[in-house]
């Protein structure tokens, strides 16, 4: 299973995320989507899911729940938009992941990209950073990967250029 991954578009969506994603079998959107055409643009390259995030107006959360749940190809995930990181979790992540064992978890919020271990719970924590202009990030980022047989394979980090500018690469 091919996945693309981002947070915190913040209602923007970067024309060169088709480059990126167009060959996904999936796209992940870890929270503060910002407006429902983001989404939509991400739908015409793949099928998509979704949280929302402290951002999100009622007609996001109305669509998005807070956290998704599921397996993907031998993979336990979780996503969600705030939930911190290994050592620095919140209280409400903490208190889920003490209770449900996960292979893969992933959030946004923090804008600060970061692929780590959490050898505590066993699971890989990802945050793929932002990939909106608003916020205190200098760049703006997407992950992809694959899932085969329960494990992440071929991740790779994009950079889409500093916040606030477009590349025209």
């Amino acid at each position: 299973m091919k996945i693309g991954l981002l947070s915190d578009t913040h209602g923007y969506f970067d024309p060169q995320i088709p480059e990126f994603f167009n060959d996904r079998d999936e796209i992940w959107h870890a929270g503060d989507i910002g407006s429902r055409e983001v989404i939509t643009l991400l739908e015409n390259l793949a099928p998509v899911r979704a949280v929302y995030g402290n951002i999100d107006n009622a007609s996001i959360r109305s669509e998005f729940p807070e956290d998704q749940f599921f397996n993907c190809d031998g993979m336990k995930v979780w996503i969600t938009h705030i939930g911190g990181y290994p050592g620095r979790y919140n209280q409400r992540t903490r208190a889920i992941l003490n209770h449900q064992k996960f292979d893969l978890f992933i959030c946004g919020h923090s804008h600060i990209l970061k692929i780590m271990p959490d050898k505590i719970h066993g699971l890989l924590h990802i945050n793929p950073g932002a990939a909106g202009y608003h916020g205190f990030h200098k760049v703006k980022t997407l992950i992809r990967f694959d899932i085969e047989h329960g494990k992440i394979r071929n991740p790779e980090v994009i950079e889409l250029g500093k916040r606030g500018q477009i590349s025209l690469d």
